[in-house]
């Protein structure tokens, strides 16, 4: 059967609301536009609010892209106490009396920038022989996990009360970094134990909170017809790379999967790898990729079609 075209096509961003998966949205999303076709770029844990990009029609396609970009975060933190899961729904699993001053959890968070190591949580949904961590961690069951290489790009004491002991953290971290662990080694550093107590992703690439929808002012947008309002392009995922406006010849090699000449893609780049965004009749298609030609040369070739 041919699959219809999407009624909505391009990208919302909702504002998460706790105890939500981010599967929940897309679910809540699904019965609101009416829509199959809907992925989400990054999950957040239930406990987690703020910025979930959702691609929508074919834009989906373009889900993975997001998922893999840098994201950014507040995260309240209490030292003292560590729980199973790392942060605060979880059950309290050390205490430690031991208090620690603003400047030294000021030293020791700015010493977490940078590439390194993260043992993934239990907690978790990276799967060891086919299982899901959490399903494992639920049954008292702990097996080894491999680290990860991840980046803390920025890793920034926001404010700390000596008194109760917690904090708040910025940090702009690289893909799947578990910033309930970033926590948790913190605590490790600072010789006591910590907590993450609430988390808020407050950028997903390009994507900031300041841009984000909440559930409701989906629906409501719904119920008057003005949900296009608040739809972004594709193409915004991509702002970073330059446009190409193909001519009709150059379009139809586009849909035949064909490379395309630099006559027939007007403004496109001479640098080989070169990503692009490729236009026709000021559409956005496809993420376009400079490259050789067998037989010398440049030439335009697809890297991606959203259309």
């Amino acid at each position: 059967m041919k699959r219809t075209e999407s009624v909505y096509n391009g990208v919302l961003i909702v504002n998460k609301p706790q105890d939500f998966t981010s599967f929940d949205v897309v679910a809540k999303l699904r019965g609101i536009l009416h829509e199959r076709r809907i992925g989400h770029g990054g999950t957040l844990d239930p406990m987690a609010t703020g910025v979930l990009p959702v691609f929508v029609g074919g834009a989906t396609k373009a889900a993975d892209l997001a998922a893999a970009q840098s994201k950014g975060y507040t995260a309240g933190f209490s030292l003292g106490y560590a729980t199973d899961t790392q942060d605060a729904t979880g059950t309290v699993t050390e205490r430690s009396d031991k208090r620690v001053d603003t400047e030294t959890v000021r030293r020791a968070v700015e010493g977490m920038r940078g590439e390194q190591q993260q043992l993934p949580p239990m907690y978790s949904a990276i799967q060891v022989d086919g299982k899901r961590l959490y399903d494992l961690a639920r049954k008292g069951i702990t097996v080894e996990r491999k680290t990860r290489t991840i980046t803390l790009h920025t890793c920034e004491l926001l404010s700390f009360d000596e008194q109760t002991q917690c904090g708040v953290l910025r940090v702009v971290c690289s893909k799947g970094t578990y910033v309930r662990t970033i926590c948790n080694d913190l605590g490790e550093t600072l010789g006591t134990y910590a907590t993450m107590t609430s988390l808020v992703r407050t950028s997903s690439g390009r994507y900031s909170l300041e841009q984000a929808y909440t559930l409701e002012q989906i629906q409501q947008a719904a119920d008057s017809g003005s949900l296009d309002a608040l739809f972004l392009q594709t193409d915004s995922l991509f702002t970073q790379y330059p446009p190409v406006e193909l001519d009709d010849t150059g379009y139809q090699r586009m849909l035949n999967g064909a490379y395309i000449a630099p006559e027939h893609a007007k403004g496109m780049p001479k640098a080989q790898g070169q990503l692009c965004r490729v236009y026709y009749n000021g559409l956005f298609y496809m993420l376009g990729r400079v490259d050789t030609l067998q037989r010398g040369g440049l030439a335009l070739f697809q890297e991606k079609r959203f259309r």
